[in-house]
């Protein structure tokens, strides 16, 4: 399952980041790393953004961007 598929309040631990080159890169100089947990904060009404709390800070994505990020979900 991917980032993207999350409901707001839901909580995923990251797996694996599909994204390659400036993108990837950029994902984790924010923190988006394997093995950090992250949760759904809201998603904006036609979809896109979605803002997501990673290590105690909030991040809003592309759905493009989160799209490419793989998460295991966490209770």
């Amino acid at each position: 399952m991917n980032l993207a598929m999350l409901k707001p309040g839901e909580k995923g631990k990251i797996t694996k980041i599909g994204a390659i080159g400036p993108l990837k890169r950029r994902l984790m100089d924010m923190g988006v790393l394997v093995g950090e947990t992250v949760k759904v904060e809201k998603i904006a009404p036609l979809g896109d953004p979605i803002e997501v709390t990673i290590k105690n800070y909030n991040l809003s994505l592309r759905k493009k961007e989160v799209q490419g990020i793989e998460v295991e979900m966490v209770k």
